[in-house]
């Protein structure tokens, strides 16, 4: 086992002029094999900004989703139960993120240690900073290093499971469950592409440490050492996707034998967001599968998608003439009374991401008319804003008014208001 550590791991006080050469060099490597796909990738076809055909992907279960929303663009088998790899992670460094504080220690078990390849290769006893890990974890993904941060928020590996599942369970996420860090294959470890997508919206949008997840996932490169300083460590960004698409946010690799290569990325370009979640990717040689599906399916979100702000489509006045109130007292007897209707309070989406052709109309469902008494406020209807079947956002319609119901006393003080006039 020390052997197989001290490949990953550098004494600070040998050979380190040659291992920053070596470094620098699979730095420069890394960079030309980004830029040879980035070149054999420069030409779009023109059908590729189309919706794409199932068949045309790779893999077997694909999302696209608004970034803001959440509403899905686009799927493949979006909703079915497959494994996660070590796509996984992401819950693990949003949960640690969470949970714990970047300067708190996390020492490594003796599992931690046993953890399989891709690992730091840790021993048992050593010691790091909790920030320095999420460094490890996101961008090497390396499994002992999910293990040593699991344990030190929550105890141990099942603790942590237990904390991964309510917060699956918070973020409304009904398909997905975790039983280790690391996301190697276990049969009770799943997810769908919707739901991992959902997952990485969270981590980027709406979890409170969304900021921390963001600077650890864009990172190039990062330095660290162990608590004593006796041993350092480099880490790269696997993340390739970071390179290839203008406005590339961030994004996690993943591959096992059971669950193929998996990838999940976020993209932000002007008014858009754009996530992309991909299940059973292929396999060994087809590496690069994941990256011709998550292009394909950006520069769909991209092309043919517009943003729509619901709150600037205001009501018909037309829809919202006075209704008859029935029974109402007016200002004399046997007069029809009218109301006036009031739109009030907003509730859904303020924007969304629609295909181009597409139209948000208005259905109007307010009462024909209404029986006194009436108040100022009482709900007589809404109005939903709709995408074809689908209802984005609703509006409350109000009575403006109060009128009462035609009684006794009304009709005699009516009765006497005549005959003082005459």
């Amino acid at each position: 086992m020390l052997e197989n550590a001290k490949r990953w791991v550098n004494p600070i006080n040998t050979s380190n002029k040659a291992k920053k050469i070596r470094r620098s060099m699979m730095a420069g490597l890394a960079t030309f094999a980004v830029a040879i796909l980035l070149f054999a990738q420069i030409v779009l076809s023109a059908d590729e900004a189309k919706m794409p055909a199932q068949e045309s992907l790779y893999a077997r279960s694909a999302a696209l989703i608004d970034g803001d929303t959440g509403r899905l663009l686009y799927g493949k088998e979006e909703d079915v139960i497959l494994p996660m790899a070590s796509t996984t992670k992401i819950m693990t460094c949003i949960l640690v993120l969470e949970m714990m504080e970047p300067e708190e220690i996390c020492t490594a078990s003796a599992y931690a240690a046993s953890q399989p390849q891709v690992h730091l290769g840790v021993q048992k006893g050593w010691s790091f900073r909790c920030e320095d890990l999420l460094y490890s974890l996101m961008l090497e993904s390396h499994n002992d290093t999910a293990v040593i941060l699991a344990e030190a928020a929550a105890g141990s590996v099942e603790g942590f499971a237990t904390w991964m599942n309510k917060k699956a369970k918070e973020i409304g996420l009904s398909q997905t469950h975790f039983v280790t860090p690391n996301g190697l294959d276990n049969e009770a470890h799943y997810t769908t592409a919707r739901e991992l997508a959902l997952l990485l919206r969270y981590c980027i949008r709406t979890s409170p440490k969304s900021k921390e997840f963001l600077k650890i996932t864009r990172t190039a490169q990062y330095e660290f050492t162990d608590t004593t300083g006796k041993y350092s460590f480099s880490v790269y960004n696997h993340n390739a996707f970071l390179q290839m698409m203008e406005g590339a946010l961030s994004g996690k690799t993943g591959f096992t034998g059971t669950a193929g290569y998996c990838y999940v990325g976020a993209l932000q370009r002007e008014d858009k967001t754009l996530i992309v979640a991909l299940l059973a990717c292929g396999w060994p040689n087809n590496k690069t599968y994941k990256w011709s599906d998550t292009r394909k399916l950006m520069n769909y979100g991209l092309e043919q998608f517009k943003k729509l702000n619901l709150l600037q489509i205001e009501p018909d006045e037309a829809e919202l003439a006075p209704i008859e109130v029935r029974d109402g007292q007016g200002g004399q007897i046997g007069e029809t009374v009218y109301l006036k209707p009031v739109v009030r309070n907003y509730a859904g989406e303020e924007s969304i991401l629609a295909p181009l052709s597409s139209e948000v109309t208005l259905k109007y469902e307010i009462a024909d008319r209404l029986y006194a008494p009436v108040k100022s406020g009482d709900y007589i209807g809404k109005i939903r804003y709709m995408l074809g079947e689908e209802t984005l956002a609703e509006r409350c319609v109000v009575a403006g008014e109060t009128i009462g119901k035609i009684d006794y006393p009304w009709c005699l003080g009516q009765v006497l208001r005549l005959l003082w006039i005459e």
